[in-house]
């Protein structure tokens, strides 16, 4: 969540219960440091950092979290393995997020401790998969902890999710609009608004696809992927800036905001704290009410 999940919204997951992470997104190693900083001043419980393995930085970042002695980190769009063997050395839990059976099991391979297994239904870069059928099939794979991610907005989302095989959840678009989020108010406002067929899905011509709120940016790049006078690289300088635009300038119409397609169940602004309190007791109640469903022997 690259311009979302700061050090400040992943401090209060981490004093709520939850894992908090910071986005590496673009930072250089000296940017991404002060956010370590800010967070470990605001919790003293455990969070990580989420490395984007196509970012320019991505070697210096991968030093970076050895030398800060981050416990967890997660990654994505890109291969963990030239850095894998420096992170299990320095005794580092590594979580790619991956979007098929053999990605987990690739990485498993590798040593990582879990994996994402993250369906098309979530905000930003996705894979084809839906969540509902990708969970199942990389608990099946695997002999290491899945956590599941897309679609996941409140309560009966984790109890699905468990019901699937998978012993945690991964959540974005939810937190979006925590009160301790610092994205613009405008982009929360355009969550909370959102309904059930409010996203798109742009960048399949670029080999990456996005899932996005739609708006005359999104429906614009969209069309111009069907434009065959328009480069590839003219595609990417369209996108360039886009979410930060989004996030920190609340640009609503020609900014990138991306969301999950779990928007439209998102409606109250909440503390994180009362988020993550909501989520578990659904969940609780909903595995609680599972036992009605099964079907007994006479």
């Amino acid at each position: 969540m690259a311009w979302v999940s700061d050090a400040i919204l992943a401090a209060a997951v981490s004093n709520a219960g939850g894992l908090g992470l910071i986005a590496g997104m673009n930072c250089n190693k000296e940017q991404l440091r002060q956010e370590i900083a800010v967070a470990r001043a605001l919790t003293c419980n455990p969070f990580g950092v989420n490395i984007m393995l196509m970012s320019p930085y991505a070697e210096e970042i991968a030093r970076l979290v050895i030398e800060e002695k981050i416990p967890v980190i997660t990654t994505g769009a890109g291969n963990p393995g030239p850095f894998m063997a420096a992170w299990l050395e320095a005794e580092i839990k590594v979580i790619p997020v991956i979007p098929s059976v053999a990605l987990a099991k690739r990485v498993a391979r590798m040593g990582a401790f879990a994996v994402v297994a993250e369906g098309g239904e979530s905000g930003g870069h996705i894979g084809d998969l839906t969540t509902m059928a990708l969970a199942p099939q990389v608990c099946d794979g695997v002999d290491i902890p899945v956590i599941a991610a897309g679609g996941i907005g409140d309560g009966r989302g984790l109890a699905a999710a468990m019901m699937l095989g998978a012993v945690a959840v991964q959540m974005g678009t939810r937190f979006m609009v925590a009160k301790e989020c610092t994205i613009h108010r405008s982009y929360k406002e355009k969550i909370l608004k959102a309904s059930d067929i409010d996203t798109m899905v742009t960048g399949r011509r670029l080999g990456h696809p996005v899932r996005l709120l739609k708006n005359a940016f999104a429906r614009d790049l969209f069309a111009k992927e069907y434009d065959s006078s328009i480069s590839n690289e003219q595609l990417e300088e369209i996108a360039a800036d886009s979410l930060r635009r989004a996030a920190r300038e609340g640009d609503i119409s020609g900014g990138s905001l991306l969301a999950g397609q779990i928007a439209g169940l998102v409606k109250r602004e909440q503390t994180v704290a009362e988020i993550i309190e909501e989520v578990m007791c659904e969940a609780n109640r909903r595995l609680g009410l599972a036992s009605q469903f099964v079907i007994r022997n006479a």
